[in-house]
């Protein structure tokens, strides 16, 4: 599965193109339909994966479906169980903290997973915006510990980490 970044918006939020024979998955469109829509041209859009509602991960959402007729996955019609759109395969993971309908994709084959911001390079993401709850996060960092620490996690912001290199070095896993 090769994953594609685009950094979008005045968030500089993370869009993930997801590509694998042919196919995509989109994971959170924040911002700048128009380079999303130039960066998946050539590929059959299998659906769009939403982490959680906030804004800078869901304004480009709307300018795609308008041009795309395809299915949405997001925080307010997904169970906690595994899916198979296309020739991709995923798990969807609740990790509430940062916000109350926050989910991840973790996709166990390529041992990747996509959170959102859940969590980041050295950091978690804020509780102090509606719907963020410490106990929520500090629940959600404990189930976090119980993957793979060889997985590489993909976030909403900045740079991707590893779990390997959070639980060394992340002040807020370390202690947990």
């Amino acid at each position: 599965m090769k994953i594609n970044r685009l950094i979008v918006g005045v968030l500089e939020t993370n869009c993930y193109i997801l590509e694998k024979d042919g196919y995509a998955l989109i994971i959170d469109p924040g911002d700048e339909s128009s380079r999303i829509k130039e960066a998946i041209k050539d590929l059959n859009l299998q659906a769009i994966l939403i982490t959680h509602s906030h804004s800078d991960h869901i304004s480009a959402l709307d300018s795609l479906l308008e041009e795309y007729n395809i299915q949405v996955l997001k925080y307010d019609n997904l169970v906690e169980k595994n899916y198979h759109i296309g020739p991709f395969n995923f798990e969807v993971i609740y990790m509430k903290g940062h916000s109350n309908d926050l989910v991840v994709f973790y996709f166990k084959e390529e041992k990747v997973m996509f959170v959102g911001d859940f969590i980041f390079k050295d950091s978690i993401g804020r509780m102090d915006l509606p719907g963020g709850n410490e106990i929520d996060m500090y629940n959600s960092l404990k189930k976090l510990k119980k993957y793979p620490s060889d997985i590489t996690l993909y976030p909403g912001h900045g740079d991707k980490t590893t779990l390997s290199y959070e639980l060394k070095n992340n002040y807020y896993l370390k202690n947990i």
